[in-house]
């Protein structure tokens, strides 16, 4: 598991206080609103709702304007901005982005856009040479066989990835309704989380992970058990209608993690 000492890695030591400890108490909550959600209406609800309900980080598409309303409209909570273009990356983070992540890849499977292990990790080195000094996360693709994503993580590590992210949700095929039907949801990236966390561990390479896609908060709670710092949720709240049910919702997640709600708002 990775201890409180991992703050004390040169990048993740950049990050704001709060989210920092957050990672370090395994309770991270990520709301994502989505890689190709460009429209300013909906991030401004997604990134308020985020602020209200106690989100450590918001996840935007990598736009220096959509950044700028993120921070604006969600009371200054950290922003990290997803893309699998490195060269998007810089004007984001010069327009107040903490951290960038590559991925994740689900909006571009229905596509039949195919991100191989090769292709990530070029796409890594680019970023880590494009911005030597700014904290990034990384996808792995849930399309590999599990022992594949293992080694690959392991490599992105070495490649500069300061965390790993898991995905998974659009593989699963929940068959059953209610609780067991978003547990069979999440099965998929749970299982990534715990397997990708083990082996970090094991190639003494460990750095946070994130658990995300098909995540409820029925399931949160379960990717922390399975060695996740934090869990990343787009769909369980950005495909909601209005600002409240997306409030409800973060909150509903902050709550089974386990901490307190602390509006920003």
């Amino acid at each position: 598991m990775v201890g409180s000492d991992f703050a004390g890695m040169s990048r993740l030591s950049l990050l704001p206080a709060e989210l920092r400890r957050s990672l370090e108490q395994h309770s991270t909550l990520k709301v994502i609103a989505g890689l190709m959600n460009f429209d300013p209406t909906i991030v401004a609800m997604v990134a308020s709702a985020s602020g209200l309900g106690g989100a450590d980080l918001l996840d935007v598409a990598c736009d220096s304007e959509l950044v700028k309303l993120a921070i604006a409209s969600s009371g200054g909570v950290p922003v990290c901005v997803s893309a699998v273009d490195p060269e998007l990356f810089p004007a984001a983070v010069d327009a107040g982005a903490a951290m960038v992540e590559i991925g994740n890849y689900d909006a571009f499977y229905p596509q039949g856009r195919i991100f191989d292990a090769p292709e990530v990790l070029a796409i890594t080195r680019r970023t880590r040479q494009l911005l030597p000094d700014v904290v990034m996360s990384v996808t792995v693709p849930h399309i590999l066989p599990m022992d594949q994503q293992e080694v690959l993580a392991v490599a992105l590590v070495a490649a500069g990835a300061d965390l790993i992210q898991t995905e998974g949700g659009t593989s699963a095929k929940p068959a059953s309704p209610g609780s067991l039907g978003l547990i069979e949801k999440a099965a998929p990236t749970l299982a990534a989380a715990y397997s990708i966390t083990a082996a970090l561990q094991q190639s003494e390479s460990a750095v946070p992970v994130l658990c995300a896609s098909g995540l409820s908060s029925v399931t949160a709670p379960m990717a922390i058990a399975a060695g996740a710092s934090g869990v990343g949720v787009g769909s369980a709240v950005n495909r909601l209608d209005d600002e409240l049910s997306m409030t409800a919702a973060v909150r509903a997640l902050r709550e089974a993690l386990g901490s307190p709600v602390k509006s920003r708002v």
